[in-house]
C-alpha cells in the first residue's frame, strides 16, 4: 500500500518512494473534492460548524503529502522530482481554483459571513470567516463564468511557470564550478576555504580545488582570494544564473510571470500585482510601500556613498585598481574590516562550531520560552545530513518535532528557509503538535575540521530559527491561522529579533568556545562584533532597498511591453545603485524570493520587520534580553497567535505602542 495513503503522524520518509506521490496526490485531491462536495450538498442550513469549520478541516492529508513533497523538491530534489512537480502543481492549481470558483460553496460561505454578528463567535473564528471570505472574493468567486475559465489558465500556467523558473536556477548554480590547479591561485585563501575546496575537488574525482556558487564556497572565495581576475569569473558566473543563451535562461520566464501576475489582478478588479498583494498586509498599499523604502533610502544613500567612497579609496590605495567593481567589494570590505576593528572574520570562525551554535540557539530558546531540545535519532528523516530533536516544555510536554538540515548538496536549493512537514492545530479536543524544519547551506565539515560558521552564518541559524519557534510554539485551533500563517510583512519578526541575540555577551558567553581549547570568546572580540555591527550599515540598507524597489517595480504596473529584462532592472535599481554596472549579469533571472517564493510585491517585508524588530529587541534590552516576563508577553502575544489577531494589535499587545522607526535608524548608526 501507498504509505502516503496511510494516516501518519511522522513523516514515513523512508517508506516513501518517488513513484508513490503522484498516484497519492491525485487520490488524496480526489477524496478532497468529495469532502467540499460533502459541504456543499449538506441540506441543513450553512452555519459556521457545518460550512466554514468544515471547510477549514477539508484536505488535511492532501497538505501533509504536498508538504512533503514540495519540501523535498526544495532540500532533496532530482529530475524524477521535478517532473512529478510539474505533474502536480497544475493540477493542485487546479483543485484550489475549483475550491475558490465554487459558487454554490462561496454562496454558503457568504451566508454565514453576512450572518456573523448574529453567532457567538471567539475572535479567532471571526478570523477564519474573514479569511475564508476573503479567500473566495479575492480570488474570482464574484467573476463570470468566462473570467473564472480565464482565471484558472492564468494560474495553472503561473504555476508551472514558477517551478521552471527555481530548477533553472538550480541547475545553473550546479552547472558551474571553478576547477583550480595551481596553489598560487589560492592566495589569500584561509586553510580551511582551501580544504573545503580540495575536498570538493576530490568529490568530483579532480585534482587540485573546485570552488562552486554554493554559499559556502562562493562567499569566502569573494571575501578573500586576492586574485581580482578569479573573483570576478566567479561573481560574473553568480550574477549569470539564468541569464546566459542557453536552456536555463529565465528571461521570458521573467516576463511571463510578470504579465500573467499583472492580468490575474486586472481580472479580479485590481490596478496591479502590487494593490491585489498588499490589500491584506500591514503596508495595505503600493503607495505606502514605496514611500518607506524611498523615505528609508533618504536616510542611507548618504551614509552608502561615503561608506563606498571610503572603500574605492581604500582599494585604490591598497591595489591601485581603476575603479571598484561588483567582485571587489566583499575583498576590499573585509580587509577595510580588518583595518577599522581588528576584526578577522576567519579568527571568529573557530569559536562557532556548528554543533555549539546549535546548542547555543536552544539555549536561548530554553532562557526565553522554557524549551528543551533533545536529539531522537529514531525520527525518520530524508537525508543522512539531517538531525532529528524532539521539542518538549519545562514540564516535558511535548512543543514540536524539529528538523535540522544545515549543509549544501548538489538536490538541494541554495540559502536558508523554515518549512514545516505538519501545521499546529487543535483537532478533535487534541492539540495536535507542528513538526518544523530549518534548513541551511553552512560549510561542510573537512577531515580536519568541524563545520565552522562565519558571524553571518551564526546570524543566519538565528534567523531561521526564530521563524522555527513562531512555528514550533503554534497555539491555535485552526492550522490556517497557525505558525507563520501571519501577514508576510510581519512574519519577519520573530525571525529577525532573534539575530539580536547573537550580538550580545550573554548569549555568546553561552556558546561561543573555540572548538581546541574550549576557551570562551574573548571580551574583547566581542566588544568588536559589537564595535562592527554597523559597519558598511548604509551600503547593506541600500542592498536591501533595492531588492525591495526591484520588487515593486516587476510588480506595480502593467509591463506587458516590456521585453528587455536587464535593461528594466537596471532603470528599476536607479538611484539606490553604488557599483557600476555590469552587462553579463542580472538578478531578476535568479531572484527566486519573488518569482519562485512567495516574496511578491513583499520583499519590502525584510526592512519593514526590521522596524519592529529593532523597536522590540528595544525593549528587551530596557529590561533585560533574557526577562522572563518580557519572553512570555512576547510568546504570548505574538510567537503563539499566528494569524488569528491582526498583525498591529499583536505587535500593540507586546510592546504596549506601535513600532518607533528610529530604533532602527540609532541600531544602524543612521541617526544624526
Amino acid at each position: 500500500m501507498n504509505p502516503l495513503l496511510k494516516k501518519f503522524d511522522l513523516a514515513p520518509f523512508s517508506k516513501i518512494k518517488n513513484e508513490h506521490f503522484a498516484p497519492a496526490i491525485k487520490q488524496l485531491i480526489a477524496d478532497t473534492k468529495e469532502e467540499v462536495n460533502a459541504i456543499v450538498e449538506n441540506t441543513d442550513a450553512p452555519t459556521f460548524i457545518n460550512t466554514v469549520e468544515a471547510l477549514e478541516n477539508t484536505g488535511q492529508q492532501l497538505d501533509r503529502v504536498t508538504s512533503i513533497f514540495f519540501n523535498l523538491n526544495s532540500a532533496e530534489t532530482n529530475d524524477e522530482i521535478q517532473k512529478i512537480a510539474q505533474e502536480v502543481s497544475p493540477l493542485l492549481t487546479e483543485l484550489g481554483n475549483d475550491l475558490l470558483l465554487n459558487e454554490a460553496l462561496f454562496k454558503k460561505v457568504k451566508t454565514v459571513f453576512d450572518a456573523s454578528a448574529s453567532y457567538e463567535l471567539t475572535a479567532e473564528q471571526k478570523m477564519l470567516l474573514d479569511k475564508q471570505y476573503k479567500g473566495f472574493s479575492r480570488n474570482g468567486a464574484n467573476l463570470s463564468e468566462d473570467d473564472k475559465n480565464k482565471l484558472r489558465k492564468i494560474d495553472a500556467d503561473l504555476a508551472k511557470l514558477k517551478l521552471t523558473f527555481g530548477e533553472n536556477v538550480l541547475a545553473e548554480t550546479n552547472a558551474f564550478q571553478m576547477h583550480l590547479t595551481q596553489e598560487s591561485d589560492l592566495a589569500g585563501l584561509p586553510e580551511g576555504v582551501k580544504e573545503a575546496a580540495a575536498q570538493t575537488a576530490a568529490e568530483k574525482e579532480l585534482k587540485g580545488w573546485v570552488f562552486t556558487l554554493d554559499y559556502p564556497s562562493y562567499i569566502p572565495f569573494m571575501k578573500y582570494a586576492e586574485n581580482r581576475e578569479l573573483r570576478k569569473n566567479l561573481s560574473l558566473a553568480f550574477g549569470a544564473r539564468a541569464f546566459q543563451k542557453n536552456e536555463y535562461n529565465n528571461e521570458q520566464n521573467v516576463l511571463q510571470i510578470v504579465t500573467l501576475r499583472h492580468q490575474r489582478a486586472a481580472l479580479l478588479g485590481y490596478e496591479s500585482h502590487a494593490h491585489f498583494v498588499l490589500e491584506e498586509r500591514m503596508a495595505e498599499t503600493p503607495k505606502k510601500v514605496l514611500s518607506f523604502l524611498k523615505e528609508l533610502m533618504i536616510k542611507a544613500k548618504p551614509a552608502a556613498q561615503k561608506e563606498f567612497d571610503e572603500l574605492e579609496a581604500f582599494a585604490k590605495e591598497l591595489d591601485t585598481i581603476d575603479q571598484l567593481q561588483k567582485w571587489d567589494g566583499a575583498f576590499y570590505a573585509e580587509k577595510l574590516k580588518q583595518q577599522k576593528f581588528s576584526l578577522d572574520d576567519e579568527k571568529l570562525k573557530p569559536y562557532f562550531k556548528l554543533e555549539n551554535v546549535i546548542q547555543g540557539v536552544f539555549t536561548v530558546a530554553n532562557k526565553l520560552f522554557g524549551l528543551q531540545f533533545e536529539i531522537d535519532p529514531t525520527i525518520d528523516k530524508y537525508h543522512e545530513d539531517v538531525k532529528t530533536y524532539r521539542v518538549t516544555d519545562a514540564e516535558g510536554v511535548l512543543v514540536s518535532i524539529f528538523y535540522a538540515d544545515f549543509h549544501p548538496r548538489p538536490g538541494k536549493r541554495g540559502g536558508a528557509w523554515m518549512t514545516s512537514f505538519k501545521p499546529q492545530q487543535k483537532f478533535h479536543e487534541i492539540d495536535d503538535r507542528p513538526h518544523i524544519s530549518n534548513v541551511c547551506n553552512f560549510t561542510k565539515p573537512t577531515i580536519s575540521k568541524p563545520s565552522l560558521l562565519t558571524f553571518n552564518e551564526v546570524t543566519t541559524l538565528f534567523h531561521e530559527f526564530g521563524h522555527g519557534l513562531h512555528g514550533m510554539l503554534a497555539n491555535t485551533t485552526y492550522n490556517g491561522l497557525s505558525g507563520t500563517n501571519v501577514s508576510w510583512d510581519f512574519v519577519e519578526l520573530p525571525s529577525q529579533i532573534l539575530e539580536n541575540w547573537c550580538y550580545e555577551k550573554e548569549t555568546l558567553e553561552l556558546f561561543a568556545t573555540h572548538y581546541e581549547t574550549g576557551e570562551v570568546i574573548p571580551m574583547e572580540l566581542v566588544n568588536k562584533i559589537k564595535d562592527s555591527a554597523t559597519f558598511h550599515e548604509g551600503m547593506q540598507t541600500m542592498r536591501q532597498l533595492s531588492f525591495g524597489l526591484l520588487d515593486m517595480s516587476w510588480h506595480g504596473s502593467n509591463l506587458s511591453h516590456i521585453s528587455k529584462v536587464k535593461q528594466f532592472e537596471t532603470n528599476a535599481f536607479g538611484d539606490s545603485a553604488l557599483y557600476p554596472e555590469t552587462s553579463q549579469t542580472c538578478m531578476s533571472t535568479a531572484f527566486s524570493h519573488i518569482f519562485q517564493g512567495g516574496y511578491s510585491a513583499g520583499y519590502y517585508s525584510y526592512k519593514w520587520a526590521e522596524v519592529l524588530d529593532a523597536d522590540a529587541f528595544a525593549y528587551f534590552k530596557q529590561e533585560g534580553i533574557f526577562n522572563k516576563t518580557v519572553a512570555t508577553r512576547f510568546k504570548e502575544t505574538v510567537l503563539s497567535q499566528g494569524g488569528t489577531v491582526e498583525p498591529m494589535d499583536l505587535y500593540k499587545a507586546f510592546r504596549g505602542q506601535e513600532p518607533n522607526p528610529d530604533a532602527l535608524l540609532e541600531r544602524a548608526g543612521l541617526l544624526k
